[in-house]
């Protein structure tokens, strides 16, 4: 099966969608609020369109779905505001595809972050494990290893697409 014949549109997800916008934006909001910073227009536009996709986004298909709003943002004001939700620890940063997806919750300092990356549909969901991040802290520390960043991605097939692959044909 190939990935244009995958099953659904890729950014479906299973729980509420406007909730999980708002709630993203709520995060921000409260950061910002929280430290001082600037909430502009086009920080807040960014992140409801990372938000609204549960598929990572690269810089590039940001600054399209700006111009669709009717907003022309050049890319380099698009990697600004990445950067600064990145540092904000509001998005990660998706190193195997060079793109970006909004943050699904707070995480504390030990924390692994772990996103299950669709290989067919694109679709990432982002979990975290104590327990992996305990056990890597200490192989770390076992090797004398500082790390600076506490990220795994795993690639494999979604339940849709899975069970897409085993429905008959």
């Amino acid at each position: 099966m190939s990935a244009s014949a995958s099953p659904g549109p890729p950014e479906a997800h299973d729980h509420d969608h406007d909730q999980c916008v708002a709630g993203a934006v709520a995060r921000m909001e409260a950061c910002c609020a929280e430290k001082g910073l600037r909430l502009t227009p086009l920080r807040r536009h960014v992140m409801r369109i990372l938000a609204q996709s549960h598929v990572p986004l690269g810089a590039y298909e940001i600054v399209d779905r700006l111009a669709r709003d009717g907003e022309n943002v050049p890319p380099m004001s698009v990697y600004r505001v990445l950067d600064f939700l990145v540092a904000e620890r509001l998005a990660h940063r998706i190193e195997s595809r060079n793109a970006f997806l909004a943050c699904a919750h707070a995480h504390e300092a030990d924390e692994v972050v772990v996103f299950l990356i669709c290989e067919r549909c694109g679709l990432t969901k982002e979990v975290s494990s104590h327990a992996v991040g305990r056990d890597l802290a200490w192989a770390a520390r076992a090797s004398g290893f500082t790390p600076r960043q506490r990220v795994l991605e795993i690639a494999g097939l979604c339940v849709r697409c899975r069970e897409a692959d085993a429905a008959p044909q």
